[in-house]
């Protein structure tokens, strides 16, 4: 069986997971450890538990347990004092706190939810993502609402040493998938842990990167698909990134009308279908979900108007990336 590992966080990796998962494949998701918001944020506060948020969707788009335990773990309390907390968040911290390990919490979680896969965190170290000279922004979340002060001074505090468990997934896959995510909250701080750029350069894998459908405001204004495959690589090496996908279909534009209140933009197909002084090849495809969300009092538009079909991004994957199956 081909192995896979997919490097990323947040909804992105959710979505990839949920489509990869009805392929023949041995999937692995390497995932951030940088959350800070929301229920996950208020854990890591009032316990001291590492991030759960992002390793609970991983789990849940692996799952091949009965639906009601997949809405299970992404159910989130609505009143009360559990308010704002989701149930998956709070059943991982409390395995964290009876196995006095994170990972053997998600281990144990991942047999609860019968997953077809493996989830590994990035890194074990209780982290925080900062950017400014002067830490002038610190955490995830406080940086994805907020413009970036310097992106050459985006770094994680204290310093963090990967897993070695991802580091193992990392150097033995045939195919590396990065993204598609928030590029600077989501994607790169699982590239600012010591050892986990460095074996993406030992790995003989395969490397693809799926280009984001949407700008992000402060962070990617005016980015297009080269721009952020340009980004990527000033991580893990030029020249390191084999296929980048892209979205090729343009939204509606009342949909596009929204973004633009929140300063964000469609980014736009390659005119000539190359990726101009990269090593990258172009994998075009209408990568966009049609159907319908219904949106949740406090949801980002983000999460609810525009994002990828995981069906279609997997087959674009797999038929080009790994022939054969």
């Amino acid at each position: 069986m081909r192995d896979i590992v997919t490097i990323g966080g947040g909804t992105g990796q959710f979505m990839l997971l949920s489509g990869l998962k009805r392929f023949p494949v041995r999937l692995t998701a390497v995932v951030s450890m940088a959350d800070d918001g929301g229920s996950t944020g208020m854990l890591r506060d009032e316990l001291g538990v590492l991030p759960p948020g992002d390793i609970r969707q991983c789990l849940v788009a692996l799952s091949e347990s009965e639906l009601v335990m997949r809405e299970l773990f992404n159910y989130r309390f609505d009143k009360g004092k559990l308010e704002g907390h989701n149930f998956g968040n709070i059943f991982l911290s409390a395995l964290e706190k009876i196995t006095g390990s994170f990972e053997e919490a998600v281990r144990v979680a991942g047999l609860v939810l019968s997953t077809r896969g493996s989830v590994i965190p990035v890194t074990t170290t209780s982290i925080s993502l900062v950017c400014g000279s002067n830490g002038e922004l610190r955490g995830e979340h406080i940086i994805t609402e907020n413009s970036l002060v310097d992106r050459s001074t985006l770094r994680l505090e204290p310093e963090a040493y990967a897993n070695p468990k991802a580091v193992a997934a990392i150097e033995s896959a045939e195919c590396l998938i990065i993204g598609p995510g928030n590029l600077y909250c989501s994607i790169i701080p699982n590239l600012l842990v010591q050892g986990i750029s460095e074996a993406i350069s030992r790995s003989s894998a395969t490397v693809v990167y799926n280009c984001n459908l949407m700008t992000k405001a402060g962070h990617t204004d005016s980015f297009g698909v080269v721009d952020f495959v340009r980004e990527i690589e000033q991580y893990i090496g030029a020249g390191r990134i084999d296929y980048v996908t892209y979205n090729d279909r343009m939204p509606n534009q009342e949909l596009l009308d929204r973004y633009a209140l929140e300063g964000e933009y469609f980014i736009q197909p390659l005119e000539s279908g190359e990726v101009p002084g990269l090593n990258a090849k172009p994998l075009a495809a209408p990568l966009l979900w049609s159907g319908t969300y219904v949106q949740k009092s406090g949801d980002p538009i983000k999460r609810t108007l525009i994002r990828h079909d995981p069906d279609i991004l997997a087959t674009l994957i797999i038929r080009n990336c790994l022939r054969g199956l």
